[in-house]
């Protein structure tokens, strides 16, 4: 009879443990929470030639899918599911934090001046309008981001599909793999400010 039980305790034992895994259990540890912006020893200031070259960028409200839009982490997991985790949270709104940590990132990557700082700017800023079709936390695997975004004056659009591993694939790794995620959007957008054309 001992012998019995003992595998159906541990078979047990280990289905709570799992099940407590999943239904975060943690629930009562404070909430860690992270930026989108990048770390400064990991984004020094970039030294291309449009960082040497200051530009004025007017940023709009940046739009990302209402399903994320909010504080708390939505993570998809391996079986296609989505989890919101009360633990991890973004330091704001989502397409808040997105948009300072993109202005902040413009700044270090390509050398963009925010307009609203600019009182009289000496020209004319160009106008960024971002749309974010796709913010996906990739629970073990990394960030998925896809945007759009159009400038004026000069009338045309783009589109990228940026994907980032996340090495361990804990929170801290997720987090990193977004910032990334965003200076790389930044890059870009910055190479799109200066050449006039999407970056190929």
């Amino acid at each position: 009879m001992v012998r019995r039980l003992l595998p159906t305790a541990l078979a047990r034992a280990l289905a709570t443990g799992a099940a407590c895994l999943m239904a975060a259990c943690s629930s009562t540890q404070p909430a860690r929470f992270h930026s989108l912006a990048a770390l400064p020893a990991a984004a020094p200031a970039a030294s291309s030639p449009a960082a040497a070259t200051p530009w004025v960028v007017d940023l709009g409200p940046v739009t990302v899918p209402a399903g994320v839009d909010q504080p708390q982490w939505v993570v998809r997991l391996p079986d296609g599911s989505l989890r919101v985790l009360e633990q991890e949270r973004w330091v704001a709104p989502l397409r808040d934090e997105l948009r300072g940590a993109l202005l902040e990132a413009l700044r270090q990557r390509t050398g963009a001046i925010d307009a609203r700082t600019v009182p009289a700017p000496a020209t004319s800023p160009v106008r960024v309008r971002l749309d974010v079709q796709r913010f996906e936390t990739l629970a073990g695997q990394g960030a998925w981001l896809e945007a759009g975004w159009s400038m004026a004056p000069a009338g045309f659009a783009c589109r990228v599909t940026l994907r980032e591993s996340a090495g361990t694939g804990d929170a801290l790794a997720l987090a990193d793999a977004h910032r990334r995620a965003v200076m790389a959007l930044a890059e870009r957008i910055g190479q799109s400010a200066r050449d006039g054309r999407c970056p190929a």
